[in-house]
């Protein structure tokens, strides 16, 4: 358990240093102008240090369980740097589905509503999630690494991986259009993951990729809705509410 603990010590400081990294760049080179100041920043941060907490105590030792005690079933070629990838490739996939699912179940999008009541979407969007769905992901993601015999050290590079690009297609980090555009046929970029926080409920219900793009053209969920500076962010007929009512919100009738 030492060794499991060190692995996600090293996830954690490079995903702080690349937040912090993220935040300074994206308002040095902003696309839009920022709202809310640092009190939503703040809030945003607050749930990122309750999911840290969180993290340590659950999250942690669920998926170490589970890698450990995987079941045993993978052929011979299953194995190193293209088993690596092969684990990559279908956690990710994984979570697309997992994104989709919080969207058309009721109790799930109860939870996962709070990241999307954010109003202005920044890198500390990234860290807003409700420990609710913290936990709920993590049983289930368990699920699937036992199932699926993914090892602690795929788990690990996939959730650093996953940290890094949540943060960077949440940001409001201005870049070349071009490199943009290229970077969007694989991986999931900012324009296309803010019309997923598009305060209208189609798009919405689009674009549920983290990391691979790939996923929404596959199976027909990507929005033809391009994003401009001055998109509503948000749930449509919905506001922004003070931290504690958003810790309490899934549970209000």
């Amino acid at each position: 358990m030492n060794c499991v603990l060190h692995f996600f010590q090293s996830k954690g400081g490079l995903v702080l240093l690349a937040l912090v990294a993220m935040l300074l760049l994206e308002r040095l080179f902003p696309v839009a102008r920022a709202l809310g100041g640092m009190r939503r920043v703040a809030r945003n941060l607050s749930f990122g240090g309750l999911n840290a907490v969180l993290s340590w105590a659950v999250v942690v030792p669920v998926s170490a369980v589970a890698a450990q005690w995987a079941l045993d079933w993978r052929p011979l070629w299953w194995a190193g740097w293209p088993g690596l990838l092969l684990d990559l490739v279908l956690l990710d996939f994984w979570i697309y589905w997992w994104h989709r699912f919080n969207h058309r179940w009721p109790l799930l999008w109860r939870f996962h509503e709070v990241h999307h009541l954010d109003e202005f979407l920044d890198a500390s969007s990234a860290l807003r999630f409700h420990f609710g769905e913290v936990l709920l992901s993590a049983l289930v993601r368990a699920a699937v690494i036992f199932a699926a015999g993914v090892p602690l050290a795929s788990v690990i590079i996939f959730e650093t991986l996953l940290a890094l690009a949540t943060m960077f297609h949440h940001s409001n980090l201005r870049m070349p259009a071009a490199l943009e555009r290229a970077l969007s046929f694989l991986i999931v970029t900012p324009s296309i993951h803010w019309v997923h926080h598009h305060a209208k409920r189609t798009d919405t219900d689009s674009n549920y990729a983290t990391i691979l793009s790939v996923w929404d053209w596959l199976f027909a969920s990507r929005s033809k809705t391009q994003r401009t500076v001055d998109m509503e962010i948000g749930v449509e007929g919905r506001r922004e509410e003070p931290l504690a009512r958003l810790v309490g919100r899934p549970f209000r009738p």
